[in-house]
């Protein structure tokens, strides 16, 4: 699959960069991330409206109203090669990385960062200054999972390979 159709594919959510096996464990596609890390390589630098630069085929995604994806206005970004499931609310200023994965009914607040290749389930709920780390390289490295119906307290930070199981409370 070329990197075009990869993230084509990782925004309809077809295709995801972390995979769960039948005992329930996370694991990096590393397939994925070395597309991922593709589109990096084929793309060059371009300015972009508002005076951003980044690379030409990673273009931020915009949302139609029929796509269910309620991003408000105020600064917030979901880059190319992200998947936003339909229920999700994105509030301003959020970040939203190449690879992660956001299912549906989960709630992204304020200065929230869902880093590149980080999964969350459905119905989560990010709080103010949630940042999830992005782990790109190593190649094999498990990105961040929040699972199903977690609650992520305001500034809690989660990085390389943690998983926060279903149902999980994490308060600062």
């Amino acid at each position: 699959m070329s990197w075009l159709e990869l993230l084509n594919n990782l925004e309809s959510g077809a295709v995801r960069a972390a995979t769960q096996d039948e005992n329930g464990n996370w694991h990096a596609n590393v397939e994925v991330k070395q597309g991922i890390l593709e589109a990096f390589k084929n793309g060059t630098n371009t300015e972009f409206p508002g005076g951003f630069v980044d690379k030409h085929n990673l273009a931020p995604q915009g949302f139609a109203a029929n796509a269910g994806v309620r991003m408000v206005p105020g600064g917030s970004s979901v880059r190319r090669g992200a998947h936003v499931a339909k229920g999700t609310i994105i509030m301003p200023p959020a970040y939203v990385n190449i690879g992660a994965f956001i299912d549906e009914g989960t709630m992204v607040d304020s200065h929230a960062l869902v880093g590149s290749c980080a999964q969350v389930g459905k119905n989560v709920h990010l709080s103010a200054a949630v940042q999830l780390g992005g782990v790109l390289e190593p190649i094999g490295a498990s990105p961040v999972v929040i699972e199903d119906d977690a609650f992520i307290g305001a500034g809690c930070v989660i990085v390389e390979g943690v998983v926060v199981k279903k149902g999980a409370v994490l308060a600062p």
